[in-house]
């Protein structure tokens, strides 16, 4: 919980709320589906709650943060890393999604957002 603590106040939302939902990869399937209209199953999907800059200021909330934990898994096997380093990287991933960061936009936002990520699990990790 510290960990998450930590990477919300370095990103200045310290009062912020999210959600957080583990699932796999059928459910995450069915939500990539509906949603976002993709077929199959993704590590980590992200709902922000407004299309302005968070967080939405009535409510406090950034919205909401659903992993695989099959997806996590697997690529905490594929990435020979420990499974909970794993679930922080998809849940940063995500939480910088809610802050409108986009990797899909253009490759200098990819740079951008995977630097970010980079700096916030160095975090954690105690630098």
């Amino acid at each position: 919980m510290q960990n998450l603590k930590t990477v919300l106040s370095d990103l200045d939302c310290d009062e912020a709320e999210l959600s957080i939902l583990f699932t796999d990869d059928k459910e995450i399937s069915s939500l990539n589906k509906r949603y976002l209209k993709k077929n199959g199953p993704t590590n980590v999907l992200a709902f922000p709650i407004s299309g302005g800059p968070p967080p939405e200021p009535e409510t406090g909330m950034l919205g909401d943060v659903v992993i695989s934990v099959d997806r996590a898994i697997s690529e905490s096997k594929t990435e020979g890393e420990p499974l909970e380093e794993t679930i922080f990287r998809l849940l940063i991933h995500g939480i910088l999604h809610l802050l409108h960061y986009d990797h899909e936009k253009s490759p200098e936002e990819a740079d951008l957002m995977e630097e970010k990520q980079r700096r916030l699990l160095s975090l954690i990790r105690g630098g």
